[in-house]
């Protein structure tokens, strides 16, 4: 399965934060999207969810079987600041989404069993959500996302702000999730990028470029990839 978007332009007034974008995302891996902040990450998942109309271009999923448009059940969003119902514990906000998208879950699970596997303890699954860290509803929101088992996964700045522990969890959950679907993985972080994704593209004044990382040992061409991370350009 492919991911491809072509001419994919967005302007808000005067200013251009998307310049026609081209690329082609692959099944089974992790791409690390890096840019600065203000560098139109956001932007670019937005219009890929369909939360705001983009100007341009299109994208579609490409399998043996054809061509496809997007339906909003194929493209999974994970915010940077996670959106959970806080008056509902753990527990029964899980049982909640399993039964409301029971017809379209694969190989469900029970309820403890995705507790597990997003090392949630016992003790904190029956916790209102609002009493959770912040890393804790991080997880929740992802896990959620992984249940319904989109085609892409779209993950704005999900590390951010996490401890180094939960952090390091959330990279192993991803690379397990990773190998029936896309993931695109935004972030101003390099090293981390380079810890985690597959493949790194760079998004710097609206264009996105891929970037081998191999290059990345090269000084005078991480030096560039660090320019850009730091120029000011689009918001």
């Amino acid at each position: 399965m492919k991911f491809t978007v072509e001419h994919l332009s967005k302007s808000f007034g005067e200013k251009r934060v998307l310049e026609d974008i081209n690329f082609t995302f692959e099944q089974g891996k992790i791409y690390g999207l890096l840019g600065r902040n203000g560098a139109g990450k956001t932007t670019l998942f937005n219009c890929l969810n369909g939360d705001i109309k983009y100007d341009t271009g299109r994208f579609c999923f490409e399998t043996e079987n054809g061509v496809s448009t997007p339906e909003p059940e194929d493209i999974g969003y994970v915010l940077s600041t996670p959106t959970v119902p806080d008056f509902m514990t753990g527990r029964e906000f899980l049982k909640f989404f399993l039964e409301i998208n029971g017809d379209r879950i694969v190989n469900p699970k029970t309820i403890d069993e995705y507790f597990d596997f997003m090392s949630i303890e016992p003790r904190d699954r029956n916790k209102l959500l609002k009493d959770y860290s912040h890393g804790m509803k991080n997880k929740m929101q992802m896990l959620v996302n992984i249940i319904a088992q989109p085609k892409l996964l779209l993950l704005d700045e999900p590390l951010t702000s996490l401890d180094v522990v939960v952090a390091e969890e959330m990279k192993q959950i991803l690379r397990k999730a990773k190998n029936d679907r896309i993931i695109i993985f935004s972030t101003h972080i390099m090293d981390l990028a380079l810890d985690l994704c597959d493949e790194i593209v760079l998004l710097s004044r609206g264009e996105l470029e891929a970037v081998d990382k191999l290059n990345l040992g090269n000084n005078e061409f991480k030096e560039k990839i660090i320019a850009a991370l730091k120029e000011d350009g689009n918001a």
